[in-house]
């Protein structure tokens, strides 16, 4: 049980930082954080629970890792759905604190709540096509950078810090083509909230590429990186 609410935890920081910083903390001419702000506070939520929690659960807070581990023969195929239900429960309540610090503005205006979407709903109009390579290719290399720095020749206690900064890079990159996501859990959670329910019809990319690149990466640091 400690591990499956660290895994809410986790999930819950992460979507309450991250999502709520894109929610509240972007589009004002004075204070607007911008892609950057958006970016770095993603990262910095994996970064301060990995530490505060990781040691409990493995610091996993997002389906796709979860599954990319155990593709890897790093966790245990019997505890995968524990570990997803319990993301998914902290992205929803997350999300629905979020929705309530939002609404409690007069002229607030919810519209994407920080949803991923491709095509009219990417932030800079991208397809189908780019939103599922983008989402594939950077989960892929966020399970080899996973596993890399928890290895163990890796120096001890810096894993955080890499996987942090990782989270970090592939927003930079992917946040004007999908509002990036490379986690399900991230995704699902403020779906329920975004205006229009297009959000909700967009989310089967939002499971289907980060889940296939975890497994696509965890296969490739397996063959060609893992230590014997």
């Amino acid at each position: 049980m400690k591990k499956l609410a660290a895994e809410v935890f986790g999930t819950f920081w992460l979507v309450l930082g991250g999502c709520g910083a894109a929610v509240l903390a972007t589009g004002y001419p004075d204070v607007g954080i911008g892609f950057l702000g958006v970016a770095l506070a993603f990262g910095l939520t994996v970064l301060t629970m990995a530490y505060a929690v990781g040691h409990l659960s493995g610091g996993h807070f997002n389906p796709a890792v979860t599954v990319g581990l155990a593709v890897a023969g790093r966790f245990n195929w019997g505890s995968v759905p524990g570990y997803v239900v319990a993301q998914l429960v902290g992205s929803v309540l997350a999300a629905a604190v979020l929705y309530l610090i939002a609404t409690g503005k007069a002229d607030a205006v919810i519209g994407g709540f920080a949803s991923n979407g491709y095509g009219e709903h990417s932030p800079g109009k991208y397809s189908l096509f780019a939103a599922l390579i983008t989402e594939v290719v950077l989960t892929a290399f966020f399970l080899i950078v996973i596993l890399g720095a928890t290895s163990k020749r890796a120096p001890a206690g810096f894993a955080p810090i890499a996987i942090g900064l990782a989270l970090t890079l592939i927003h930079l990159v992917s946040v004007p083509v999908t509002n990036a996501s490379v986690n399900p859990a991230r995704s699902t959670g403020v779906a329920f909230f975004a205006e229009g329910g297009w959000a909700l019809q967009q989310l089967w990319l939002f499971w289907l590429a980060p889940l296939a690149g975890a497994a696509i990466g965890a296969l490739i640091y397996q063959a060609l990186l893992a230590e014997d």
